[in-house]
């Protein structure tokens, strides 16, 4: 009895989501839609958060950041899908995307190693940000944009996004999630305006 009250208040007070988009499996690692999951790993890493707990379409790990009660999240239901899994875990913890939800994701509009912050927005085509709109059912909540480069004129979209960066890019992107990581430790702290003009 003692451990599930302490299990039930320690769900109560998470303050903040934060998600990272892409797609399960070995075959999409690494790849430029992953970008998401990968600063995911780093906070993990960083934190000491274990990313190990299935549930809600998604693995999911509790921890502090900054002295914030966070849920570090990677949607497994492919990106396409990704509002099934966020829109489910802010039910469940009754939080309001507008002020606890956080969604790090890769933009084509942005060159390899840049970061765009936001605190709303379309979702600008990409369709596992339109899926956490959907579900969530408002525009309005924080996210970080990590370039990944714009696709060549010939290449198929799904192609390019699902391929790999070349090293050089890749070190470009490495670069961008340690930063994507720097621009969290403010956000939890209620400091977007800061992180917006530090990285944007």
């Amino acid at each position: 009895m003692i451990r599930l009250f302490q299990k039930l208040r320690k769900e109560e007070d998470i303050m903040f989501i934060i998600a990272g988009l892409g797609n399960p499996t070995g075959q999409y690692e690494k790849t430029r839609h992953n970008v998401g999951f990968d600063v995911i790993d780093l906070l993990a890493d960083k934190y000491n958060i274990r990313v190990t707990e299935k549930r809600h379409k998604a693995l999911c790990g509790s921890g502090i950041i900054e002295g914030r009660k966070v849920l570090l999240v990677k949607p497994q239901t492919f990106m396409n899908l990704s509002g099934e899994s966020i829109g489910a875990i802010l039910r469940f913890y009754k939080l309001e995307p507008e002020t606890n939800l956080i969604v790090i994701y890769d933009d084509i509009s942005l060159p390899p190693g840049r970061l765009r912050i936001r605190k709303k927005g379309s979702a600008g085509g990409h369709n596992g940000v339109k899926s956490i709109i959907s579900h969530a059912g408002t525009q309005e909540f924080l996210r970080i944009k990590i370039g990944v480069g714009e696709k060549p004129k010939d290449w198929d979209l799904a192609d390019y996004v699902l391929g790999r960066f070349s090293k050089e890019d890749r070190e470009l992107a490495e670069e961008a999630f340690g930063k994507a990581c720097d621009a969290v430790s403010l956000m939890v702290r209620e400091e977007t305006d800061r992180a917006m003009n530090l990285f944007n």
